[in-house]
């Protein structure tokens, strides 16, 4: 835990806009695969300093659905090492005690990325210490059509009243719906942006930029953005 800080002084949910890595790579004249797989290391500091903090869940933008657009070399050596770090990382996650998820359009993964995805989900499913989500082929735009899809089937096939739709009920059928809204975003990078993640889920959430890219980011940086959540007054519209 942060010094000076209390146990309601600390995010239930922080999420990651972990940017960065292609531009540190190029700083170092190193190929843009080194920094993802610099970056992966940072995933592994994130996680244990989520656990010893007490932060309850984690969500990584992992691989978003503008990714696709990439050259074909950078997206294969991003997917062989994702299959890579879940068959490397499966056993300490489960001795952790970290719960997996994913969240995005899955389908679009290669094969055996999603084969050895749903092997560890499955691995890790009764865990409970830390739950850590991965945005793969994510974008929210696309999560919140796929959403407004679902509701208009359920209503066109006569169970559902369009009239009853609510923010709650429009929130359940989000990929995220089994999970609270992030109480911290946290960007690395030094970008002011977005970039198409968790557009409803955010809408209260408290934002951290740092300019350090991803691999940079360790566990001293993520402290400080749990201390800088901690000073500020989450009013929620209210006064």
């Amino acid at each position: 835990m942060p010094s000076g800080s209390s146990h309601s002084d600390i995010p239930r949910h922080v999420a990651i806009i972990m940017d960065g890595n292609g531009r540190w790579a190029r700083e170092r004249g190193l190929p843009r695969r080194e920094g993802h797989r610099a970056g992966a290391e940072s995933v592994r500091e994130a996680v244990e300093t989520c656990k010893e903090i007490g932060i309850k869940f984690l969500t990584l933008y992992a691989f978003s659905s503008e990714n696709w657009s990439r050259p074909k070399a950078e997206i294969k050596a991003l997917m062989e090492l994702l299959e890579r770090f879940l068959k490397k990382k499966a056993p300490e996650m489960h001795r952790q005690g970290v719960r997996l998820h994913a969240i995005g359009r899955l389908e679009s993964l290669p094969k055996s990325c999603r084969r050895e995805l749903e092997r560890v989900i499955e691995q890790t499913s009764s865990n409970q210490d830390l739950d850590l989500v991965l945005a793969l082929s994510y974008g929210s735009r696309e999560e919140i059509v796929d959403a407004a899809r679902q509701l208009a089937r359920e209503a066109a096939e006569g169970g559902l009243d369009p009239e009853s739709i609510d923010c709650e009920s429009f929130a359940q059928r989000l990929y995220t719906s089994e999970f609270p809204d992030p109480d911290l975003l946290v960007r690395t990078s030094g970008e002011c942006r977005l970039s198409n993640f968790l557009l409803w889920q955010i809408s209260y959430s408290e934002i951290v930029i740092t300019r350090k890219f991803w691999p940079e980011f360790k566990k001293t940086d993520l402290h400080q953005a749990v201390e800088e959540y901690a000073r500020r007054h989450r009013r929620f519209g209210a006064i």
